[in-house]
């Protein structure tokens, strides 16, 4: 078998020899698992487009939502998935090499779905991750890989959903080698990850879905004058960063308070965003938001629009709906960058790509796949800005975090190991 043959490679290694076999199976399994996993992801990135266009041009959909919520209960119900904790569990499982079902791919592909096309507030990346890492997953099972390279195989998947959804393919592979385990990763798994998420991204450009890319206005030569404004920002930012994890995590625990049966607890949820986007009397907080970060990136924003997304994307995903952080992350970065480097005399545009930056960073603790996906997102003006802004926000987020199986391993403030969940 695969597993057993690359076992006997690695073994071999140890004494010097075999080591470009070894390279070449995971080169092989790496490109196998872009296919796959790129073939599904492009498929999830059209139908989400789908369900973002038809609810767009179908507005009255959204009163659907409660009943659409209970949908998503029960086909959880009717998998036996009842207990699934979305990315946590595969941060976990990777980790601690638990089994990852297949029927997770299923489950987050039809749930995220519907909870784009009846008007949730919710991303998409993290349940690229999950499908991503199930399908992988099982297909290291399939090969009798030993627990350590089913751990690369699931990184692997993680890297290639992420890449194909999003068209980020170096922060893909950063990202889903940093946030298991910060301050420990598994470089063992850089060549199969970044295989198979450049595999998944070219694979998805070939269908004509484009990476996501921006471009910023008026980004400052490196002054010292703008590089404390931005210190200053990159405070803020963190502050904000809490605030998000810690409404994810007390809107969470209230519905399960108020609304112990989880159908209950879904309709609930759904009934309460329907009501709020009625008073609010815009479509803005609904689904992803990509249209408002693109229009915080030309200078244009509401004052409040990103407090009204961590409501409306805690509102969401606490009650049952699926999907993921990420892009709702994004959005409220960009949306008080933009507003609060205005008031800071930061230029609007280049303050929302920072804010981005910082936010993205502070929720996931991931300081290096956020200066990458910088990169990937805006290019390599203002850099050191960026750099600027994302070990602020690390540094000053603490221990808090939107995905509560991730682990730190050092601290942020001294030279120290501590391996603590975050909160």
């Amino acid at each position: 078998m695969l597993g057993e043959k690359l076992q006997e490679w690695q073994k071999s290694i140890e004494s010097g020899g075999k080591g470009l076999f070894v390279f070449f199976v995971w080169t092989f399994i790496g490109t196998v698992v872009g296919l796959v996993v790129g073939t599904v992801g492009i498929v999830f990135h059209m139908t989400l487009d789908w369900a973002a266009k038809f609810r767009t041009a179908h507005p009255v959909v959204i009163y659907v939502l409660p009943i659409a919520g209970l949908l998503i209960i029960l086909l959880y119900h009717l998998l036996h998935m009842e207990k699934d904790k979305g990315t946590n569990f595969i941060l976990s499982a990777v980790r601690s090499n638990e089994a990852i079902t297949l029927r997770t791919t299923p489950l987050i592909f039809i749930s995220t779905v519907i909870t784009h096309l009846f008007g949730g507030s919710a991303g998409r990346e993290g349940a690229a991750l999950q499908i991503g890492g199930s399908i992988a997953s099982a297909m290291g099972r399939e090969a009798k890989m030993n627990e350590k390279d089913e751990r690369i195989i699931t990184m692997c998947g993680m890297s290639a959903g992420f890449s194909a959804l999003f068209g980020t393919p170096v922060a893909a592979v950063i990202f889903s080698m940093e946030v298991i385990t910060v301050g420990v990763m598994h470089y063992s798994a850089l060549v199969p990850c970044i295989v198979s998420s450049l595999v998944a991204s070219g694979l998805a450009g070939k269908f004509g879905i484009a990476p996501t890319a921006f471009t910023l206005m008026d980004v400052p030569e490196m002054q010292l004058r703008t590089a404390w404004l931005v210190g200053i920002l990159g405070a803020l930012c963190a502050a904000v960063s809490v605030l998000f994890c810690l409404t994810m995590e007390t809107v969470g625990f209230c519905y399960k308070r108020y609304f112990k049966n989880p159908y209950l607890r879904v309709f609930a949820g759904g009934c309460i965003v329907v009501i709020l986007t009625v008073i609010l009397g815009t479509k803005d907080y609904n689904g992803a938001g990509m249209d408002v970060i693109t229009r915080a990136i030309g200078g244009e924003v509401k004052p409040e629009a990103f407090l009204l997304k961590i409501i409306m994307t805690a509102l969401t995903l606490g009650a049952g709906f699926k999907g993921g952080e990420i892009v709702p992350t994004l959005f409220v970065g960009s949306t008080f960058g933009c507003f609060m480097g205005t008031v800071l005399g930061l230029p609007p545009s280049f303050s929302a790509g920072l804010g981005m930056a910082a936010l993205f960073c502070g929720v996931s603790n991931c300081p290096m796949a956020s200066l990458v996906l910088c990169l990937e997102l805006f290019g390599m003006n203002g850099i050191g800005y960026f750099a600027l802004i994302c070990a602020v926000s690390y540094m000053l987020s603490g221990y808090y975090g939107l995905y509560t199986e991730q682990k730190i391993m050092y601290s942020k403030i001294q030279p120290k190991f501590i391996n603590r969940n975050v909160h």
